[in-house]
């Protein structure tokens, strides 16, 4: 059932028939009405809304040293950096995700920053489908600050589900050109787990966070990016270039160019199958790196690890770590938290 404005958030473990694709997830077809000026009605759910839990195919298996320089010299690169580790989808699970950053002593018992000059970023989605996607983001503030001054830094990335929230609180119900009929973010949102509590308490600091965050970004050779497509080469040849494009749509508050950036930024599945890892060798081609690093997908549906098709199982995803795949090129970090799979906070580069 597709959770609305006001009600209590529901896990429940999804099943075969929860995974469709709409048209929206795949290569837009444009459609023409055979009436000038008219919009093409469809019944059910607004086409373009982004894919969720509910949505996807199933695809079958086959104590950190803070480095202090010593007077007088230049320490190396290196030096200067602690570890790096990554966090993936959190979707406002906020008890799974401090009790994950605290198993990897990024954080102490009280929940503050642990880790001296380590380096963490998040992977995007912080909102949606779960109890406290604000609770979420104010502890991902919080830990920036107090990473930077304790030498390290807690970073975030662009998720489609920021866009998602910031463009239901800027547009609302104002329709939008999605393609493939009428749309609004407001229904999207809702149609993908928007909690009425988190529309409550999102504050204008929130949505300047948000929309500041970048798309995409470089680290020790792992270019680490939201979502598993290669829609960001629409965005510019570098990654200086994505992240300045995408932060103008933003900041000119145009309704259509903030979804046509969500829609794009909702593609999935680009490297799982025949010629994924020539798509993410495109993308390190672009932009650097030599392993992409991303969430959006969850690990159980790439695997196959879900309910049956009657929607009686009670089996649990099985997530043990991140996925690697597309001829070891890729690294998948959505754990499927939302389906009682697991919250991922981990260490990067992946050992054995």
């Amino acid at each position: 059932m597709t959770q609305g404005a006001g009600q209590e958030p529901v896990v429940r473990t999804a099943t075969l028939r929860d995974f469709r694709v709409p048209p929206y997830a795949q290569t837009p077809v444009p459609q023409r009405s055979p009436h000038p000026g008219s919009v093409t009605m469809h019944d059910g759910p607004p086409e373009g809304y982004t894919p969720t839990e509910r949505d996807l195919p199933v695809i079958r298996r086959e104590d950190t040293v803070e480095v202090r320089p010593v007077p007088g010299q230049r320490p190396a690169a290196d030096a200067e950096r602690g570890p790096l580790y990554v966090v993936g989808d959190v979707h406002g699970y906020l008890d799974e995700l401090v009790a994950a950053l605290a198993e990897q002593g990024l954080t102490d018992a009280d929940g503050a920053w642990a880790a001296g000059n380590a380096r963490l970023w998040f992977l995007g989605d912080f909102t949606d489908r779960g109890p406290d996607g604000i609770g979420v983001i104010d502890l991902v503030m919080r830990l920036s600050a107090e990473a930077a001054a304790a030498g390290g830094y807690c970073k975030a990335l662009m998720g489609n589900h920021e866009l998602l929230l910031i463009g239901a609180k800027r547009f609302g119900d104002t329709p939008v050109n999605s393609g493939a009929g009428t749309a609004t973010f407001q229904a999207a949102w809702l149609l993908n787990g928007g909690q009425k509590t988190d529309m409550d308490r999102l504050q204008d600091v929130h949505l300047q966070w948000m929309s500041r965050l970048d798309a995409v970004v470089e680290e020790d050779g792992h270019l680490l990016m939201h979502s598993d497509t290669t829609a960001y080469l629409d965005y510019g040849s570098t990654i200086e270039d994505v992240n300045d494009t995408v932060h103008a749509i933003l900041t000119r508050n145009n309704a259509d160019e903030c979804w046509d950036v969500f829609r794009k930024l909702t593609k999935r599945f680009a490297f799982r199958d025949e010629g994924g890892a020539e798509a993410v060798r495109e993308l390190m081609a672009t932009y650097g790196g030599q392993r992409v690093v991303h969430g959006h997908s969850p690990i159980p549906y790439l695997l196959g690890e879900v309910g049956s098709e009657d929607g009686e199982d009670s089996s649990r995803p099985v997530v043990d770590g991140p996925h690697v795949y597309a001829d070891g090129l890729a690294i998948a970090m959505d754990g499927g938290v939302t389906m009682a799979g697991k919250l991922l906070v981990v260490q990067l580069p992946l050992h054995g």
